[in-house]
């Protein structure tokens, strides 16, 4: 048995036809018999002949692949979001490659570099990285998950300043006054603790945002965690809690267990994801559910309709100028024994 790769020509030399058919076979392009077809797939499974994804990208080919970008699998949304992703790019004939960032810019452009040089045939990124100037550069189908990069990138993702409002009237009505929001980044793309200042201002309460970064090591997360909110209630008490993540909520659970505080009495808790891995895990954290296959699959549509060329990646308004399209989904909130009846 030869120990190279067969190739494109050992397939045409033993199904005893040309290159040029074994290409539209491969292809599907142009009419060929059912014969032929049944002698070049033939020769392929004999060979065991596997198309080279990369040469087939410089003959100007589709590779059927598509980058997927994400902090890490490691997280429960974002693991369950690429499994979504990767079952709706099957069904359409598509392959992933799955890049985790670890929530640090220089990997995620290396990653652009790795999947634009591999001539993907599209990029779904939902790392969280901002100011990565690499995007506007990129001129293949893209479509961004929960993050705003520009106005010619559509962006999928909850309708997250609606399901922070809900998150924190659930605290409300549950009887906090004193609720604060316990997220990874302060700021106005942060439209979950949008929807939380909307509440909590509206009540005519003082709203209080806690940050411990998203890329901070699991070591010393819980510490930053427990300082914070540690430094927060010597303030004044909390007595509510809207972590914008559902393990963020977890390390609530557990700083309110080591300060003898207990939930829902003296706190109410609430998260955000609703995964199904933390479900399991957390039954009784009332938490808000993104609905990831719906955001999986619509963001999938979206880039399969920019790489056939029936949806444009910069869609105009009348006037022509460039309009950001942004698709999103209600979550939906989950009630849980963390919170006050």
């Amino acid at each position: 048995m030869s120990s190279r790769e067969p190739t494109l020509a050992d397939v045409a030399r033993l199904a005893g036809v040309s290159l040029t058919t074994v290409s539209r076979v491969l292809n599907n392009r142009g009419y060929l018999s059912e014969k032929t077809k049944r002698r070049v797939a033939d020769a392929i499974e004999t060979l065991g002949y596997r198309p080279n994804s990369l040469a087939r990208a410089l003959h100007g080919m589709r590779t059927q692949t598509v980058g997927l970008i994400v902090p890490t699998v490691s997280l429960p949304f974002f693991g369950e979001l690429a499994v979504e992703v990767e079952n709706a790019l099957a069904e359409a004939g598509y392959r992933i490659l799955i890049c985790n960032s670890m929530g640090r810019a220089e990997r995620e452009r290396e990653y652009l570099s790795l999947l634009v040089g591999n001539r993907v045939d599209g990029i779904i990124s939902g790392a969280h990285n901002e100011g990565l100037q690499e995007y506007d550069t990129i001129r293949m189908p893209l479509v961004t998950i929960d993050r705003d990069l520009s106005p010619s990138i559509p962006n999928v993702r909850c309708a997250n300043e609606e399901a922070g409002a809900a998150a924190t009237r659930a605290l409300l009505e549950a009887g906090s006054r004193h609720p604060v929001l316990l997220t990874s980044r302060s700021g106005l793309h942060n439209l979950r603790e949008a929807g939380y200042r909307a509440e909590v201002e509206g009540a005519g309460l003082h709203a209080r945002v806690l940050t411990v970064p998203f890329d901070t090591p699991t070591p010393q997360r819980f510490t930053m965690v427990r300082d914070a909110l540690d430094e927060a209630h010597a303030l004044e008490p909390v007595d509510g809690v809207f972590a914008t993540d559902d393990l963020a909520g977890a390390e609530v659970l557990e700083w309110a267990r080591t300060r003898d505080l207990s939930v829902p009495g003296d706190l109410s808790v609430i998260g955000f994801d609703g995964t199904e891995t933390m479900r399991r895990a957390l039954p009784h954290l009332a938490t808000i559910r993104q609905p990831i296959e719906e955001i999986a699959r619509a963001a999938v549509s979206i880039l399969l309709g920019q790489i056939d060329g029936t949806l444009p990646r910069i869609p105009r308004d009348e006037a022509g100028a460039g309009v950001a399209r942004t698709v999103e989904f209600a979550g939906t909130l989950l009630r849980g024994r963390s919170l006050a009846p």
